[in-house]
């Protein structure tokens, strides 16, 4: 991974093909690209994260466990273990994939999210104990679903426009 971890490529679709493209310039032109999500839920509650102040866009927003862009190459559940350990220090948790979901959003800044995203959901036997990467997280918590639904409809501002995506999605949290 580069020092800056906002300047490398990912695979996104130029002219209906897949090819490699600067992540920046991916959002800014709204460029349809694969993403990955991950849902970490114990005993009823998710695990959401707060976004770092100094993320490009969406800085301090709340949102899922883990989203990124697979790297040229990376498989999605590769790509969601990966994450979870530098986003939070997690590693080793059950995955399941959880269905595939394509949103496009306005991320402010001038940026677009078009998305193509493979869901995953860990349901550890444990409470995992997330050491959030600060570049990364600002904060985490757990939520039970139905509060987050309230909160997300009472406070939209308060989460990343994807989170609002997901929420809709029908027994995405059971």
């Amino acid at each position: 991974m580069p020092e800056n971890p906002d300047a490398f490529e990912i695979p996104a679709w130029v002219d209906d093909r897949l090819v490699p493209v600067d992540k920046l310039e991916v959002h800014r032109r709204g460029l349809r690209h694969p993403a990955v999500s991950v849902f970490v839920i114990w005993q009823g509650e998710t695990l959401l994260q707060q976004r770092a102040a100094a993320k490009y866009h969406t800085p301090g927003l709340w949102t899922n466990s883990c989203c990124t862009h697979p790297l040229w190459g990376e498989a999605p559940e590769e790509c969601a273990r990966r994450r979870l350990g530098e986003e939070l220090g997690l590693h080793d948790l059950p995955l399941q994939p959880a269905g595939q979901i394509e949103y496009r959003a306005d991320v402010g800044a001038g940026l677009i999210e078009h998305e193509l995203v493979e869901v995953f959901v860990s349901r550890p036997t444990a409470r995992p104990e997330p050491r959030p990467d600060p570049a990364e997280v600002q904060d985490t918590a757990w939520i039970a679903p139905e509060a987050l639904r309230a909160d997300l409809a009472a406070r939209p501002g308060r989460y990343t426009p994807w989170l609002g995506v997901y929420m809709r999605q029908p027994g995405l949290l059971g």
